[in-house]
């Protein structure tokens, strides 16, 4: 028996013990959880080991994505949000995939052992966004409420968006490189995309029906409304992958499906999924700096930090500026949803895949580049965060009231639970 689970388990007593302490300084709990790893990693005090393909990372990893998954999902308030897309549409419809192209392009450029396709792969890993990792940006009630609630709805849709993104351009790799064999990428792709939309469908009624007829009729205990959530993702993850499909999809179609037919029970029922997920997305930040950050760190040379730094600016800020062209942002405006792009725990969930199911000749460059990224992202958009949304607010309460900045959104949360 092995140390490992008692060490992880001080390491999430450590991290609640000055969690009051951290609020509204430049450390977030996801910085102190991956130091915390990358301390008891091979690469330090090497008391906390484990493989990047073991069935315990994976499960962890997806565990956490799916919870979080259904969670964001239910709490989007359909109805609302076709009174407010202009932000979320152009960062999601526009930007995001530019910012796939972007970083595909600039990766095979840096990394010239990388084809284009295995680029794609690595940019779409990289692709979704993180609020969680800069919740002082989307907590902060005096900053702008559609250029809040826009980053908030982008962190929590791109999630479900990139799964098939991710699936794609591995399909497309893999076929390219002549690992695979089987089915075409297409074919795969639709079998993930279709199986998991059905099965989302079904998990996303029948949670609603135990929610709705629990209530009607009164058997449903208070306890267990909270669970609901939780069984929900887990019961639509369950059955796409039975057939076939992707879970990550289905627990994302179940969330919309659920917070679609429960309304405002969806929020009272989601406290435990957002406290679960929270304490699962810190113990996948510890293990992501103990396995997979830390050891990557002795083999990172100037191609991965260049292309680290260049995903976290230039690769998002840039199809961020395009997407925005004709909406009436300000510069500071553009800039400021450029740069908050955190790459965070759908970017680990998404390279543990790679580990998993590539076998790309370049798959240890894409992993050490994403690593590295999101490690990066962990401290720069944590430290950033408070400082730069307060000068943000400065120059939106020092004008007089900016046209495309000042029309007030419906107040919603989503993504901003990690």
């Amino acid at each position: 028996m092995t140390w490992d689970l008692a060490l992880i388990a001080l390491a999430v007593l450590l991290v609640a013990a000055i969690s009051r302490s951290l609020t509204g300084t430049c450390v977030t709990p996801a910085m102190a959880f991956v130091a915390i790893g990358v301390l008891l990693g091979p690469l330090a005090a090497d008391v906390l080991r484990g493989d990047p393909r073991s069935e315990q990372v994976r499960t962890l990893a997806e565990a956490t994505l799916v919870v979080v998954l259904f969670s964001d999902a239910a709490r989007i308030r359909l109805r609302t949000l076709r009174r407010e897309l202009s932000v979320p549409i152009r960062l999601l419809g526009v930007g995001l995939p530019l910012t796939i192209l972007a970083g595909g392009l600039v990766g095979a450029a840096v990394f010239p052992q990388l084809t284009l396709t295995e680029a794609l792969v690595l940019a779409a890993v990289l692709a979704p966004t993180d609020a969680a990792l800069g919740q002082s940006v989307v907590t902060e009630p005096r900053l702008p409420s559609r250029i809040r609630q826009g980053l908030n709805v982008e962190s929590g849709l791109n999630d479900g968006i990139c799964m098939p993104l991710v699936l794609i351009a591995l399909a497309a790799a893999d076929a390219e490189s002549h690992v695979t064999g089987g089915s075409g990428p297409w074919r795969v792709v639709a079998e993930e995309i279709g199986y998991g939309i059905a099965g989302g469908l079904a998990a996303g009624l029948v949670a609603a029906a135990v929610v709705e007829t629990g209530r009607r009729w009164h058997l449903i205990a208070g306890p267990w409304l909270q669970v609901v959530p939780v069984g929900g993702g887990v019961l639509g993850y369950g059955v796409a992958a039975a057939l076939g499909g992707s879970g990550f999809i289905a627990a994302f179609v179940a969330g919309l499906l659920f917070g679609w037919f429960s309304g405002q029970v969806s929020v009272e029922a989601s406290r435990l999924s957002e406290e679960i997920g929270g304490l699962l997305g810190g113990v996948t930040f510890l293990m992501f700096g103990a396995i997979l950050l830390g050891p990557a760190l002795e083999h990172i040379g100037w191609r991965e930090a260049a292309y680290a730094v260049a995903s976290l600016t230039a690769i998002r800020m840039v199809p961020v500026a395009l997407a925005m062209v004709g909406s009436g942002a300000r510069a500071p405006t553009i800039a400021f949803l450029g740069w908050f792009g955190p790459r965070g725990l759908a970017s680990i969930v998404f390279a543990v895949i790679v580990v998993e199911q590539a076998n790309l000749p370049g798959t240890a460059t894409i992993l050490a580049a994403a690593y590295l990224t999101i490690g990066l992202s962990v401290v720069a958009h944590g430290v950033s965060a408070a400082p730069l949304a307060a000068r943000y607010v400065r120059w939106y309460e020092g004008h007089r009231r900016p046209a495309m900045e000042s029309v007030p959104v419906v107040e919603h949360r989503t993504g901003g639970s990690r």
